[in-house]
């Protein structure tokens, strides 16, 4: 998976969310704002350029002091919800 080109993450007014930039970006149309971890997780997913839900959760569980089960599992409903918007393919 990666993060569809044309989509960013930007701090705007103190919130961390994710917005379209460019042609590419067109028919989205909205702001999606991310928790602390989400942030966290996209900024990864942005490094690794191919990532993975489970190489997503090996870096949570670096950074974090997290069991890995949980981290796959948060990781996997994060990933999912920016399925859904069509941020990343």
């Amino acid at each position: 998976m990666k993060i569809k080109k044309g989509f960013v993450l930007r701090d705007v007014c103190g919130e961390q969310v994710i917005m379209g930039e460019g042609i590419g970006a067109l028919d989205f149309g909205r702001l999606l704002c991310l928790n602390e971890t989400a942030a966290w997780l996209w900024t990864q997913s942005e490094l690794q350029g191919d990532f993975s839900v489970e190489s997503l959760a090996d870096a949570l569980c670096e950074e974090y002091d997290v069991e890995r089960d949980d981290a796959l599992k948060d990781v996997a409903l994060i990933v999912d919800e920016w399925k859904k918007v069509n941020v990343v393919e």
